[in-house]
């Protein structure tokens, strides 16, 4: 798939896994901590302009509300940028989300695009049907200028996926499975092309964690094909024409996998590599894991699904004395959604905190930052050393399910567990 959308991108008739083209973009994306730096690289161009003011988006989301002058200087940065060059997707904060979700849920990512942005977690839009990938932020400054990026062709990793997953069982389960098999750089610079009749059964919002959790097994990007349900998201969301692409039935894989989604259970990746993973049963014969804080948010899964499952788990019930509990609404829309379903009514009701939509603490950045010592049960995409805080913090990925659970008991533990 990721083929023959470079190869429509590039004009050429096919492309090979290894050559180098240059291909037309759909999207050039950047946020307030990249942005400045490429629009810096802009300038050192000398360039006049932007190749196309309605194909660039910019969205402040990783430390806004600013919660200091330096992040105040880079947003500002951007914003002004943006009104030189009247770029139309300038998302400011009261309408702004963070990014993986927002530009979904604008239209402005549809099936057969080619979108590049300046942050690794870009490829979430591959759970429609797109080529997306994340690029430095001097590649985001020669998109901006161009419209035109590099690209060196990448070979592609099939996993067919059967069945359909258990209750508590949600997509980032299934990818966590899926690093947990293949390691961190079990796809280096490939493609990661999930297929089967399992697809079926997992949720838009299944798709786009899947997808944005391609680059934690060092995915170049991660596709899905196009089905009804891919189509029905695209004309709700957007008014842009699009353009499905399917694998030849002879298209050449370096690896393929299946999994059986009925055979998963709820996993956490254990610090501090994404591939170190356990499942809940697993978990169950070790010692209690005490934690400090739970996130449930990000651009892994801040979206309506993950809250609902979250809200489900606590309903009627209390976040564990002395547990942090933070609920991070991936964008404006979603937490409206949220409010209009109750479901901000029960994360208060159990003893959480709401925050208003923001990338926040998954990088360390404020809104729940760790001190030395401290665990943290996370629905992020990144356990690294010192990656929410002091060097000495824990994180644990997790799906909403296994959050909510955890913050109710105190300790690492699943949704069965209260049942």
């Amino acid at each position: 798939m990721t083929q023959k959308i470079l190869a429509h991108a590039a004009g050429l008739n096919e492309v090979k896994a290894g050559q180098l083209i240059e291909a037309n973009l759909d999207l050039v994306l950047g946020n307030d901590i990249t942005s400045p730096v490429a629009i810096k690289e802009m300038e050192k161009m000398k360039v006049q302009g932007v190749f196309d003011k309605d194909k660039i988006a910019l969205v402040p989301d990783h430390f806004v509300p600013n919660k200091d002058i330096k992040s105040a200087e880079h947003c500002k940065c951007v914003r002004e940028f943006a009104r030189r060059n009247e770029i139309t997707n300038y998302f400011e904060v009261g309408e702004m989300g963070i990014e993986h979700a927002l530009l979904p849920e604008k239209g402005l990512t549809v099936a057969g695009d080619v979108i590049i942005g300046a942050d690794s977690h870009t490829c979430t839009y591959g759970a429609l049907g797109a080529f997306s990938t994340g690029v430095g932020s001097t590649d985001m400054a020669a998109g901006m200028a161009t419209g035109k990026a590099w690209f060196k062709v990448p070979s592609a990793i099939r996993f067919h996926l059967t069945g359909k997953p258990s209750k508590w069982v949600s997509g980032k389960d299934v990818i966590l499975h899926i690093i947990g098999m293949i390691g961190v750089d079990g796809a280096l610079y490939k493609s990661m092309e999930f297929v089967g009749d399992g697809i079926a059964n997992l949720s838009m919002d299944d798709r786009f964690t899947i997808a944005n959790m391609a680059i934690e097994a060092g995915g170049k990007n991660g596709i899905f094909p196009v089905d009804d349900i891919t189509e029905a998201y695209m004309r709700e969301h957007s008014s842009r024409t699009y353009k499905k692409y399917e694998a030849d039935t002879d298209a050449e894989y370096d690896e393929e996998y299946t999994i059986d989604l009925s055979e998963l259970r709820p996993t956490v990746s254990f610090p501090h590599l994404p591939e170190n993973t356990h499942t809940i049963d697993e978990i169950k014969k070790m010692d209690d894991i005490m934690i400090d804080q739970v996130v449930i948010g990000s651009c892994t899964n801040g979206r309506l699904d993950d809250l609902r499952i979250a809200a489900e788990v606590l309903q009627g019930r209390q976040i564990h004395k002395g547990i942090r509990c933070i609920v991070i609404p991936a964008t404006q829309d979603i937490y409206m959604q949220a409010m209009e379903e109750g479901l901000l009514k029960t994360f208060l009701q159990a003893g959480a905190v709401i925050s208003t939509p923001t990338c926040g603490p998954c990088l360390g950045g404020y809104m729940g930052v760790l001190a030395a010592g401290e665990r943290c049960v996370s629905t992020t995409n990144r356990n690294f050393v010192g990656r929410m805080g002091h060097v000495e913090s824990e994180v644990y990925l997790a799906s909403p399910a296994v959050a909510a659970a955890s913050a109710i008991t105190g300790k690492i533990s699943s949704p069965y567990e209260l049942d």
